[in-house]
């Protein structure tokens, strides 16, 4: 598989709850490697466009689609609901939710269970796996002493350092992130978006936010959703620079008043 071929190639993509549908007519190529952006505000669609990527739409009672979505030239629309493809899929493109939710289970079991199910590996092979994972992703200092202690007596940041732990066990070629930080506190978060620009060095990241400011801290594309519409796709530096669209520029209006404020600061006038 080329390099320069898109990782996800969306096209025509629609999503209903039911009845109601929250993505329209979506079509993009997410390219490999890097980070892209999805933003919007609650309910734009994101959360859902997200979802198909990895199948989790499953998951949800009534929730159908109508589209294609390519994985490396692979189409999804052929796999079926809870399919020993499907469960391998999710792997590959791992997920961390918006809502830290770790395994009731220790911290050590929580990085495990997947390598076990996945690999089957010995004692110390496991030991050595999560000891590397734990500080990849920050967290083996804190807890190294406390493996077997239950993950949900961790802070929330913890709890979600160690979700992404989880997830980069199983080494996917994809991290999907639907708003990883919006619970946390500043300094968590911070951590976080410090490790997502590492991890975004070596595969492909897709994050949805609602933060203007953290899509051009972290993206290298980013696509804007109003009301389930993809109204702007483009690299990030020349979207927030120039953007065209009068919806991009609502969703964009609190960054973009802030950048004109400061600019007029800047020349010392008012």
């Amino acid at each position: 598989m080329s390099r320069t071929t898109p990782q996800f190639e969306i096209r025509d993509l629609n999503v209903f709850y039911g009845r109601t549908q929250r993505v329209f007519h979506v079509t993009m190529d997410i390219e490999r490697y890097g980070m892209t952006a999805l933003l919007g505000s609650s309910g734009s669609g994101k959360s859902s466009l997200l979802r198909v990527l990895n199948h989790t739409y499953d998951l949800l009672s009534d929730v159908h689609i109508e589209g294609n979505v390519l994985l490396d030239g692979e189409d999804l629309s052929l796999y079926g609901r809870n399919s020993t493809e499907t469960m391998l899929l999710r792997q590959r493109v791992g997920m961390v939710w918006q809502c830290p939710n770790p395994f009731p289970r220790s911290i050590y079991e929580n990085v495990a269970y997947g390598l076990r199910l996945r690999d089957g590996l010995r004692k110390r092979q496991l030991d050595e796996r999560i000891e590397q994972v734990l500080q990849r992703v920050g967290l083996w200092h804190d807890v190294k002493e406390r493996l077997a202690h239950h993950a949900l007596h961790l802070a929330l940041g913890q709890q979600q350092l160690l979700c992404l732990a989880r997830a980069l066990a199983l080494e996917p070629d994809v991290l999907l992130l639907d708003e990883p930080c919006s619970l946390l506190d500043p300094a968590a978060a911070s951590q976080i978006e410090t490790l997502l620009h590492t991890l975004g060095q070596k595969m492909t990241i897709i994050l949805t936010t609602s933060d203007p400011y953290q899509a051009r801290r972290l993206a290298d594309t980013t696509g804007i959703l109003v009301d389930g519409c993809l109204v702007t796709y483009a690299p990030t530096h020349h979207l927030f620079l120039e953007p065209q669209d009068e919806r991009t520029k609502n969703v964009l209006g609190t960054y973009l008043a802030t950048r004109r404020e400061g600019a007029r600061n800047h020349d010392g006038t008012v």
